[in-house]
């Protein structure tokens, strides 16, 4: 397979690498770096990428701007965070203040195994092989009525592996006010 090309350039204030590959339409996106990277086939003049990503400006601005907000909330709740045996605490705190309510649909009945993680894409996990709760440590700064949220949500998948309706309406009959919980962590 030939070697792929990649060249910085420019097109209407935005400084972006272009790199050459097999692809059928010419692709763009901002890192999370906020580095803008676009690709597109070797057939297809420089300046119709060039066009492409101008047309496009507004919404490269718009991502880096997220991107850059993001990173600094990152910072600040990573400098906030407690350690992992401070949020392990905590979670299991919360935990076995919930745990009555799904005692039934734990695995074996026991209260099950609480574990902290430096996770970035999830807030929470659940584990049905293991019976673990997986959090988080990046939960532990969000609002209670967040941690709650999070918290129940995983015991539900004890009973409702899936986001079924079933899933949906257990995690109501706890939180009827789950919705507005879930907005506290978007």
């Amino acid at each position: 397979m030939a070697q792929s090309k990649t060249e910085t350039r420019r097109a209407a204030g935005i400084d972006y690498t272009l790199t050459r590959r097999r692809v059928r339409n010419i692709n763009l996106r901002v890192r999370a770096d906020g580095s803008v990277a676009a690709s597109a086939s070797p057939r297809v003049p420089a300046g119709v990428v060039d066009a492409f990503v101008a047309a496009r400006a507004a919404w490269v601005l718009s991502a880096q701007r997220k991107m850059a907000r993001r990173a600094r909330w990152d910072a600040a709740a990573d400098a906030a965070l407690p350690t992992k045996a401070e949020a392990l605490a905590q979670m299991t705190a919360l935990c076995r203040a919930y745990y009555p309510r799904f005692a039934a649909s734990c695995p074996g009945g026991a209260f099950p195994r609480i574990a902290v993680r430096d996770m970035r894409t999830r807030w929470g996990s659940c584990s049905l092989k293991t019976g673990t709760l997986a959090f988080s440590r990046r939960l532990c700064v969000t609002p209670p009525a967040a941690q709650e949220y999070v918290v129940v949500h995983e015991f539900c998948h004890f009973a409702h592996p899936d986001h079924s309706p079933a899933f949906w309406a257990a995690v109501e009959a706890v939180l009827p006010d789950y919705r507005r919980r879930q907005q506290l962590l978007r």
